[in-house]
């Protein structure tokens, strides 16, 4: 099992969303797509006519609340999103949420292609499941994540 671990009430640079009930909280290093695949993940959302809204793009702040992983926005940056190439733009947002699922960013490699099992990510003891996904542009991020976690996205 991997763990990723980080203290709580930190800033990390992460995008973080809802999509239908469910908290997503993209991480990766700069560059990796973080933005591009929670964008995508809201518009896909949106078209099904799910719930969508941003909590934060780029830098978010993490706090723990009994055993749940809350994601927040530092203020300056309030529902704004940088689409590479595109520029900033608004999106329908929220203040905070409960996150149930992280997703690390990573680019496609032939040494990679199956993920380590049972991976979490944890924040001040608060653990979630950690999916990675490929940033190759090829099919929908949401779509991934829903075949690999149905459960996620259920009612």
């Amino acid at each position: 099992m991997t763990d990723i671990s980080l203290a709580a009430g930190q800033s990390i640079h992460a995008t973080s969303i809802v999509v239908g009930q469910t908290g997503l909280l993209f991480l990766g290093p700069s560059g990796a797509g973080k933005t591009g695949a929670a964008f995508a993940c809201l518009s896909e959302a949106a078209a099904l006519g799910w719930n969508a809204a941003l909590i934060a793009d780029d830098q978010t702040i993490l706090t723990v609340h009994g055993d749940r992983c809350i994601a927040s926005c530092p203020e300056p940056i309030r529902g704004l999103l940088e689409l590479r190439g595109t520029g900033i733009v608004r999106f329908r947002r929220i203040d905070r949420a409960v996150m149930q699922c992280a997703v690390m960013l990573s680019q496609p490699s032939s040494g990679s292609r199956l993920p380590p099992e049972s991976e979490t990510f944890s924040c001040n003891g608060a653990s979630m499941p950690l999916m990675r996904l490929w940033h190759d542009g090829a099919v929908s991020p949401l779509s991934y994540l829903r075949a690999a976690r149905p459960e996620l996205f259920l009612g």
